[in-house]
């Protein structure tokens, strides 16, 4: 049976969509929360590596130290060739663990998007579709690639919306873990509606909720090529 490891940072920013495929593929899942002190194992015996999203910032290693050794623990993954996905948080993760520049966007994405693909051909987006609808929620980007990664997509917001680093490491700007299920959840946490509100306004929630409902089949079918591309 494949192993898949998972770094999660928050406590409703799980693995989404992805338990179900990943279920369906008979991969076991191990789950480390960061933050709440969860020790990352020995990594020799996984297969991938799914770093999620998180409201902290890859510098902010002095209030979250752990990012030091999650740092180290990318780079020791990617290095095995090892089938990787960061998502958000985790995209950036990537990037800064692997000599590349983060910081702060010039303008938060929060709520549905488009993204377009580069020309880069790259077998992670073998039948993704030039143009895309994600959906996004981040206020800190991928500034400069890490040395020989491949900018994938980008939007007109954020310029690296995917990369790949090598031919095993994915980083996805954008939530394509997020179904409807998360989003609903978000009722019940006062925290990300005042954080949605801070941003877009107030009653933002239900706004957003009715414009991601729209795009989830085929946001689910992107997710399933991707996750099908990338353990090829």
């Amino acid at each position: 049976m494949k192993r898949a490891l998972v770094f999660q940072h928050m406590d409703q920013d799980h693995l989404g969509r992805f338990n179900g495929i990943l279920a369906e593929d008979g991969v076991a899942v191990d789950t480390v929360m960061l933050h709440k002190a969860g020790t990352i194992p020995s990594l020799k015996s996984y297969d991938y590596l799914f770093v999620l999203g998180g409201a902290m910032d890859v510098w902010e290693e002095e209030a979250h130290p752990w990012l030091v050794t999650e740092k180290a623990a990318i780079r020791e993954w990617v290095q095995s060739a090892r089938p990787y996905m960061g998502i958000c948080l985790g995209h950036q993760l990537l990037a800064d663990a692997m000599g590349g520049k983060v910081g702060m966007a010039a303008e938060q994405e929060l709520g549905v998007y488009d993204v377009t693909r580069s020309d880069a051909d790259h077998r992670f987006f073998n039948g993704v579709a030039p143009n895309l609808t994600v959906f996004e929620w981040h206020h800190c980007e991928v500034q400069e690639l890490p040395p020989e990664a491949v900018n994938l997509a980008s939007s007109t917001h954020s310029a690296v919306q995917a990369m790949a680093v090598g031919d095993n490491a994915l980083g996805l700007q954008f939530h394509v873990e997020f179904d409807m299920d998360c989003i609903e959840a978000w009722q019940h946490n006062p925290a990300y509606i005042r954080a949605m509100e801070n941003y877009l306004g107030p009653g933002s929630y239900p706004v957003v909720k009715q414009k991601a409902r729209p795009i989830m089949s085929e946001y689910d079918k992107l997710a399933r090529r991707i996750w099908a591309n990338l353990k090829s």
